[in-house]
């Protein structure tokens, strides 16, 4: 518990430092968002010097900072210009549209690419070896708005067979009561299977997007940990004891290769939070990325500030979360123990 105590505190002075720098790059951002929220291009400047003071842009910097820090610790993220709502609500009302996509697409990307990479290390040189290594150089080498336009010209575009990439629900289909603001599980509780078809349907092309993104890494990692843990010493023992092969693989090789392939998880779900801001604009998907690239664009600093915030406190949970991992597959890590 020792060892836990210290990573929660350690998680202190990493969200400081996040809101020291995303304090600083909002305001050294180029532009004025005094002039870029007055009503005409051609304010006077008694006008644009109004909105400042209504913005707070007139004091010194160190006083916005406190002022600031001040609301942070009140729970306030300030409020967006743009849509007229406390930053928090904003956040709240489109992070389970975010947090949909990405847990779909991740879990997708688990599923097909660990079974890929062990695959392929049980027969290295072998066809399904060859399909593994180009999913992986594909994965890296496509950007995933290059993907997401590549997917939505063949599947929409040339067959048809997907919806029109407009968001989370077709136009003409009834969102169902909000409970947890995830599309598919609130259909299920509505027990509205139009709905459900209807979400899932749309959320395919951007979660196969991001998913792709993820499959790379994730393969060729399980791939190479395999092949390390196939031929160790404890592989060949068991093997002249006479085990059988599937136990071999799955008790022994599988589970000595966790630890890397865990790591590579943890990575892969903090980058694709970050990929899943152009996934959000090409696929018109209302989630925290568009969000915070719409504030960007229109230089509305208390929404980026909160964005930034949210994905800081997000990163150190999953650090979190992979440490607990960590110490459920290898106990000698020693995260709950007293080293």
């Amino acid at each position: 518990m020792n060892v836990l105590l210290r990573r929660l505190l350690g998680v202190v002075p990493t969200l400081a430092g996040v809101v020291v720098a995303t304090f600083v790059l909002t305001r050294i951002l180029p532009g004025d968002p005094a002039v870029f929220f007055t009503s005409s291009p051609s304010a006077d400047a008694a006008t644009i010097e109004a909105v400042r003071q209504k913005l707070g842009l007139d004091q010194p910097l160190w006083r916005q900072f406190v002022i600031y820090v001040g609301a942070l610790l009140r729970g306030d993220l300030g409020q967006s210009i743009t849509t007229g709502q406390p930053v928090l609500t904003d956040l709240l009302q489109r992070l389970p549209a975010s947090a949909e996509l990405t847990i779909v697409a991740f879990a997708l990307a688990v599923a097909v690419a660990i079974p890929l990479g062990v695959a392929a290390a049980l027969r290295p040189g072998s066809l399904v070896d060859h399909l593994c290594r180009l999913i992986a150089t594909a994965g890296v080498s496509l950007p995933t708005f290059v993907t997401g336009l590549l997917l939505i010209y063949l599947f929409y575009y040339l067959a048809g067979v997907a919806p029109e990439p407009m968001g989370r629900l077709d136009p003409f289909a009834t969102a169902p009561p909000r409970l947890t603001g995830f599309l598919l599980i609130d259909a299920l509780a509505a027990r509205n299977g139009e709905v459900f078809v209807s979400a899932a349907r749309q959320l395919i092309l951007p979660a196969a997007t991001m998913a792709i993104f993820a499959l790379a890494p994730l393969a060729r990692m399980t791939r190479a940990a395999m092949i390390a843990s196939l031929g160790s010493d404890f592989v060949r023992t068991a093997r002249a004891n006479g085990l059988k092969w599937r136990t071999i693989v799955v008790t022994y090789a599988l589970r000595n290769a966790l630890l890397p392939i865990i790591t590579t998880l943890g990575m892969v779900f903090s980058y694709m939070l970050g990929a899943n801001v152009l996934v959000e604009r090409v696929f018109a998907w209302p989630g925290i990325g568009s969000y915070a690239l719409d504030a960007l664009i229109g230089l509305d600093y208390a929404p980026v500030q909160g964005f930034m915030l949210a994905m800081a406190a997000i990163f150190v949970a999953i650090n979190l979360i992979v440490d607990i991992a960590y110490s459920i597959a290898d106990p000698r890590t020693g995260l709950f123990g007293h080293a």
